[in-house]
């Protein structure tokens, strides 16, 4: 009985062996999912991108604004010179917070008055905006005893109830719900996930059952047959998405608050490179198998490094790097700015030229190894 398990264990082990693109993935999947959540996922909130619009800019705005960076909860990334351009900058996604101090701050701190200042929040992401709101919390807390103390140092006695109010304002999203952040980034999963996993199997299968090289020795030309074979996931795509954004406007009240041309303008760019990446797992997969493993492969980073779950903004600088090279990443910021924030291509044009570049060079090389393939 021994002999003939031990037959069976070598004849699998020689099956693995020589399936090696198979086991090629089975040994790196492991590792990049332990390096992915071990390392690159954080769920500890800090270091938030802020931006500043001092009026007062003496001494007390300056300590404030100290106070903000030293927390390290807040990045100063950039200082604004009006408040619509404090605004712009959450808008475009170049800051999460920014930190309004009016002209008699301090004034206010020295006459033992409250010196109110505004912080804008950008709510799309509910657990960014709640953090933000604690630490501008802490932050206000902690600067209004050091205020009290430095005037009880000077004057000799306390002098009112003086120090920082903080004015929290959440934008687009003031009740921080969850769905308003999930929704927009489902579609784009959907859109992601209906494109590459259906292409790329849709070719895989044709060379399964030996009818890819039936269409080849058919007049049908190369890009004909891959255009035949992309337009209808396309259209799936497309319907799947537009089902999932009237289901989260019917279930969940998440409207779109931008253009819907331009979102579908837009929309066309991610399926480009969603359906090259497709057609790229096609090439390089033999079996059904192999494609869904390799689909995996690929979806997994996407997943976790988009932004799609967890905020971009906690990972270390290198992992942010690599997050700008997935498409989804850039996609997942126009489809928030269109349907939480509103803003149009004047703003989100630095999210479609990136997403434009990656989509067409990952299309175009996917194309060329495909044709070459069957041509």
């Amino acid at each position: 009985m021994g002999s003939r398990i031990a037959a069976i264990i070598q004849k699998e082990l020689l099956q693995i062996r020589r399936d090696r693109r198979t086991l090629a993935i089975v040994l790196v999947l492991p590792v990049m999912q332990l390096l992915l959540l071990g390392y690159a996922i954080n769920t500890v909130v800090d270091h938030l991108p802020t931006v500043v619009y001092d009026e007062a800019r003496d001494p007390d705005s300056r300590a404030l604004i100290a106070a903000f960076q030293n927390s390290t909860y807040f990045d100063i990334v950039g200082s604004a010179l009006t408040r619509n351009e404090a605004v712009a900058a959450i808008d475009g996604g170049r800051a999460k917070v920014a930190l309004l101090i009016p002209p008699r701050f301090g004034d206010d701190v020295l006459g033992g008055r409250v010196g109110q200042v505004q912080v804008l929040v950008d709510g799309s992401d509910p657990n960014v905006a709640q953090t933000a709101l604690m630490a501008a919390g802490m932050v206000s807390q902690a600067q209004s005893a050091s205020i009290n103390a430095s005037t009880i140092e000077r004057l000799g006695r306390r002098s009112g109830a003086g120090g920082v109010e903080m004015r929290p304002v959440v934008l687009y999203n003031p009740s921080m719900l969850s769905a308003n952040f999930m929704i927009p980034g489902i579609i784009g999963m959907i859109m992601q996930f209906q494109t590459l996993i259906l292409t790329a199997f849709a070719v895989v299968r044709e060379r399964e059952r030996g009818t890819l090289e039936q269409l080849i020795v058919t007049p049908i030309r190369p890009w004909e047959l891959m255009l035949g074979k992309l337009l209808p996931y396309t259209g799936i795509a497309f319907i799947g998405a537009t089902v999932a954004l009237a289901a989260g406007w019917v279930l969940f009240g998440v409207e779109v608050a931008g253009s819907l041309p331009l979102l579908a303008a837009l929309s066309v760019l991610f399926l480009i490179g969603s359906l090259g990446l497709g057609l790229l797992i096609s090439t390089v997969s033999q079996t059904q198998g192999q494609a869904m493993q390799l689909a995996i492969f690929i979806l997994l980073p996407t997943v976790l490094l988009s932004g799609f779950v967890f905020p971009r903004e906690t990972m270390p600088w290198i992992v942010q790097q690599l997050g700008q090279v997935i498409p989804l990443t850039w996609y997942l910021q126009i489809l928030r700015g269109i349907i939480l924030k509103g803003v149009g291509f004047d703003v989100l044009w630095t999210s479609a030229l990136p997403l434009a570049i990656l989509s067409v060079t990952v299309f175009t090389l996917s194309a060329m190894r495909f044709q070459k393939r069957v041509g």
